[in-house]
């Protein structure tokens, strides 16, 4: 089972995430997050595999979320998933490991969760098919 954390701050589309990702074999929502700063206390308590993590929330948005995590527990996978593609660079050069546009398929997002999951050490191959793209490990 993959463990798996989102964070969003809009209420209905975070658990209506949680509601379809936990209908998946093999994910495990363990955890939700309404803000950067409350993403990065529910990690000191539980650490996921994945984030799925939206840009633009209130007290911590998630490029500042992004940068803390990646530098606190850089094994975790960071995906941000916005309705904001011209945050795409942004994202990435904070460490995100993938970006995703709001409105993408189901499939899209549980592919990309399989490819982590049998990848967990990094070393895949990018993918530049927009709006799914992901990004090797930097050494």
């Amino acid at each position: 089972m993959t463990k798996i954390m989102i964070v969003e701050d809009n209420k209905r589309a975070r658990r209506a995430l949680k509601a379809l990702m936990s209908q998946q074999a093999g994910i495990d929502v363990t955890n939700e997050a309404s803000n950067g700063q409350e993403a990065i206390q529910n990690m000191k308590q539980q650490t996921p595999e994945i984030v799925i993590m939206d840009i633009c929330m209130p007290v911590m948005d998630g490029l500042e979320a992004t940068k803390a995590i990646k530098a606190n527990w850089p094994n975790v996978k960071v995906v941000i998933l916005t309705m904001y593609p011209d945050h795409q660079a942004e994202a990435l050069a904070a460490g995100a490991d993938a970006f995703l546009i709001k409105g993408c398929s189901l499939d899209e997002v549980i592919t990309l969760i399989h490819d982590f999951q049998g990848r967990k050490m990094g070393n895949f191959v990018p993918i530049f098919n927009f709006p799914f793209v992901l990004v090797p490990p930097q050494f």
